[in-house]
């Protein structure tokens, strides 16, 4: 939204219907000449995926305007579904969170655009072209384009890295990738649901989100439970996004875990929710196994010293 207000567009919320999808009237009542385009994460941020996305596409196209697709949660279609097929006009790729480079940190990132070939006379220049002898170039006779990247080669490292593993897997060890990240992620759901409440438990791509406002009322948060992850050497997940799930943890296995990994993670969630109930300040006061205990983060993000 930052992006498209900056450059004198104004942003429209979309909602969510129940079912975790887009509402398709509040989507609808947006449709108009005005319109320049919709951004859409499918699968979405719950985890789901947008059954109506072909429609959804449809609608947008007919309003004159172009459908942009997120493809930060790739890794669960990759193989198995063609974004261009249902109607996405342009998408990002996160190489960084689908082809192998690890993602968290602040980095490294890597989002190269794919567009389609009516939008392919505008991208920027110089851009890669084929010679007919088979060697490769670098073309800036386009009219068209929107004009120089400033940061053209962009994060190479990490390009190289992803073109190096998507050889290496092939098609079928994409597909594979992409079929476990999601079995991997119903199998936790499954296990999860009989303690910790799911808003949308229905079946999930390679994520879905926990609500623990149960355990709030217990005194122990979301950031109480991710700050005890630490103290089991169990990475914490995002936690308070989506927005629209209170007390939100989203769960995202990914398709590198076995299914001991799985189940200790299951374990010891389990182990904390007791605690919760029993022994809230050893959530309240965790992590107790690290160098530095709870930090003052709204304090950090807010007067950061980077020096």
């Amino acid at each position: 939204p930052a992006s498209a207000h900056h450059a004198g567009f104004s942003p429209i919320q979309i909602s969510s219907g129940p079912d975790g999808n887009i509402d398709m009237e509040s989507l609808k009542s947006a449709l108009n000449e005005h319109l320049a385009g919709i951004m859409i994460t499918n699968p979405n941020t719950l985890g789901l995926f947008e059954k109506r996305i072909e429609e959804i596409c449809h609608l947008v196209h007919e309003a004159g305007a172009l459908a942009y697709m997120d493809g930060a949660n790739f890794n669960a279609i990759m193989g198995i579904v063609r974004p261009g097929d249902f109607g996405a006009d342009i998408m990002h790729l996160n190489l960084h969170k689908t082809f192998s480079t690890p993602h968290g940190g602040g980095g490294p990132g890597s989002g190269p655009i794919a567009v389609s070939t009516a939008l392919e006379p505008f991208l920027p220049i110089p851009v890669v072209v084929r010679k007919k002898d088979g060697v490769f170039a670098l073309d800036e006779n386009r009219p068209q384009s929107i004009g120089r990247m400033r940061g053209f080669y962009g994060n190479l490292a990490v390009a190289v890295r992803a073109y190096t593993y998507i050889q290496a897997m092939g098609y079928s060890g994409l597909r594979q990738a992409a079929e476990n990240a999601v079995l991997n992620a119903n199998y936790l759901r499954h296990k999860l649901s009989k303690t910790f409440s799911i808003p949308y438990n229905g079946y999930c791509m390679h994520e879905f989100v926990l609500s623990l406002k149960e355990q709030k009322k217990m005194g122990v948060k979301a950031l109480d439970f991710a700050k005890s992850l630490i103290d089991y050497s169990i990475h914490p997940p995002t936690i308070y996004f989506p927005l629209i799930v209170p007390e939100a943890m989203m769960i995202e296995p990914t398709e590198t875990e076995t299914k001991e990994t799985l189940d200790t993670f299951v374990t010891v969630m389990e182990e904390l929710n007791e605690l919760a109930a029993s022994q809230p300040d050893a959530l309240l006061k965790a992590p107790h196994t690290t160098p530095i205990t709870r930090m003052d983060e709204l304090t950090a993000a807010r007067q950061p010293i980077l020096s």
